[in-house]
């Protein structure tokens, strides 16, 4: 291992964050100018935007034949996503979580979770498998342009104003936001190179699989949008949106980034034993973990935060032992499944049925 590996995976790292930045605010203004409602823009062009990194470092493993990267990349940010970033998120600020959500989104997360993993259950995802996860995303996109017209939703004004959405009537504004986005599509595009052959280097000279590394290094370092999104929304007390942008970019991972990779694959893209039989089935634990506790009281109370914290760090250092042959890494993984997480479901579900009963009073 080298001064080069580290060097390629912090440039890497930093082009894709700069990259995303970029094109949303391109992307963002340049659909403004087209008369798309900042709603819209919202729920497509940002959630794009910060999952941007994801797709372009799904994308080039895939196409390079790092199938395991590309796995790993999504299978991990989405588990990031919800135990790491929402339990940082929760524990700066509770979170507000929408009956929307609730009613819509969290059961789609759950449903393209489930998807995925049936389609990928043969041990491969093909290009048929890929049409169909690209389909569903342009249909749930297609929906929310519908709905959003039927709804004829307000434009959100913080939105107008972090995105510049004012300024789009200058002169030139055209030339400079398609400039923006090309900018940053290729910033990402760079950026993906790079994170992608440090990693390949970092999981050689550690002795670590291609599948954990996409899993932790990777998937930490390409959800970092949706963390700083996440955070910074928490922070002006934006709390439903912090919520929001993770489940939409949960949504966004798994039908349109692995869509795309499967589609681009020059073969089929291999799903290893090991992602099927743990980490698949953790991504949609967590998914489903995510309506019980959404359900009471609709937030995200800061215990409730560090309980997701600290499962990630328990996920995180089973990956690492059990990958490096450490004689307690089976003892660890039987604890954990044995006694922690069926006390931890049991009070979830105890909470979330006495909200209910509450509700119904």
């Amino acid at each position: 291992m080298t001064l080069m590996t580290f060097v390629y995976l912090a440039a890497g790292l930093v082009l894709l964050v700069a990259g995303a930045e970029v094109l949303v605010r391109g992307a963002a203004r340049l659909a403004a100018q087209f008369g798309i409602s900042p709603l819209i823009i919202g729920l497509t062009v940002v959630a794009f935007g910060t999952s941007a990194p994801e797709t372009a470092v799904s994308v080039q493993a895939a196409w390079n034949g790092s199938g395991d990267i590309a796995i790993g990349n999504v299978v991990g940010s989405n588990i990031a996503n919800v135990l790491l970033i929402l339990g940082l998120t929760a524990a700066v600020a509770p979170l507000v979580v929408s009956r929307q959500l609730i009613r819509l989104d969290v059961p789609l997360m759950i449903g393209a979770s489930l998807l995925t993993y049936a389609l990928a259950w043969d041990g491969a995802l093909s290009r048929i498998d890929g049409a169909v996860l690209f389909l569903c995303v342009l249909a749930y996109t297609g929906f929310l342009i519908v709905s959003s017209r039927r709804n004829n939703a307000p434009a959100d004004d913080e939105f107008a104003k972090e995105f510049g959405l004012e300024e789009t009537a200058k002169p030139h504004a055209s030339l400079i936001n398609a400039g923006l986005v090309i900018a940053g599509l290729v910033l990402l595009v760079t950026g993906s190179n790079f994170l992608v052959e440090g990693a390949v280097a970092l999981a050689r000279a550690l002795g670590l699989s291609e599948l954990v590394i996409g899993l932790t290094v990777i998937a930490i370092g390409t959800s970092l949008p949706e963390l700083a999104t996440s955070i910074l929304a928490a922070i002006r007390g934006e709390r439903d949106i912090a919520v929001g942008n993770i489940v939409g970019s949960n949504l966004f991972n798994l039908l349109c980034v692995l869509g795309l990779a499967s589609l681009v694959s020059p073969t089929l893209i291999k799903v290893s034993d090991a992602a099927l039989a743990f980490d698949f089935p953790v991504m949609i634990g967590v998914a489903l973990a995510c309506l019980p506790i959404f359900f009471a009281g609709y937030c995200i109370r800061r215990w409730e935060g560090l309980l997701f914290l600290g499962y990630y760090i328990a996920y995180t250092a089973y990956l690492v032992l059990a990958n490096t042959g450490r004689p307690f890494a089976e003892t660890f993984g039987e604890a954990m499944l044995g006694y922690v997480l069926p006390l931890t479901a049991v009070t979830i579900l105890v909470i979330a049925a006495r909200a209910w009963k509450r509700q119904q009073a």
